[in-house]
């Protein structure tokens, strides 16, 4: 009798799982294609091509090419002149233990600061910007974008982009269009 009750137990336990399966399966294909405000769909959307806004993946214009290039060599003339400036500190004997700390501390936010913003410019090109360039500084962030990418979802992408990766308020954040 012990051993029957076993069977019908376990077959009854698998019978029920199997339908749940079978159910979820149905209804699985079956999801609602209506989009609603906030959805984390819409958070963490692409960016893709609307009517009014040009495929994300277009080519950057040549003007736009030289500014994203220029920018990103005088970020690294400035990192690299802070770099320099602090082992100077380091190489000198004579330096006080209170300049090589502060040094030391230079050093360590550049190097975090240069982290976090090749983190936001690889999730944004990630998102399907074309590029990005990401500039941070005691006053917040600002991301620069080509402008014929940027609209109002683009701009909720970047902020959602940044504010996970740099804890910043939101009204410290600027998103600037490159023409």
């Amino acid at each position: 009798m012990k051993f029957e009750k076993k069977h019908i137990v376990a077959s009854a336990l698998i019978l029920a799982l199997g339908a749940a399966v079978y159910v979820n399966w149905q209804l699985g294909g079956k999801q609602s294609t209506v989009k609603e405000l906030g959805a984390a769909s819409l958070v963490n959307a692409a960016v893709t091509a609307t009517a009014d806004q040009p495929s994300s993946g277009s080519a950057l214009t040549p003007a736009q090419e030289s500014f994203f290039a220029s920018e990103r060599v005088k970020r690294q003339n400035t990192q690299d002149a802070v770099l320099d400036e602090a082992q100077k500190v380091f190489d000198l004997e004579s330096a006080r233990e209170e300049d090589k700390s502060e040094a030391q501390k230079n050093v360590e936010k550049i190097l975090r600061s240069f982290t976090v913003q090749q983190s936001i410019e690889s999730i944004i090109k990630a998102k399907g910007f074309s590029d990005c360039l990401c500039c941070i500084s005691d006053e917040g962030v600002t991301v620069i974008v080509p402008e014929e990418q940027l609209n109002d979802t683009a701009v909720l992408v970047i902020d959602d982009a940044v504010f996970s990766h740099y804890k910043v308020s939101y009204e410290k954040i600027s998103v600037v269009g490159a023409r």
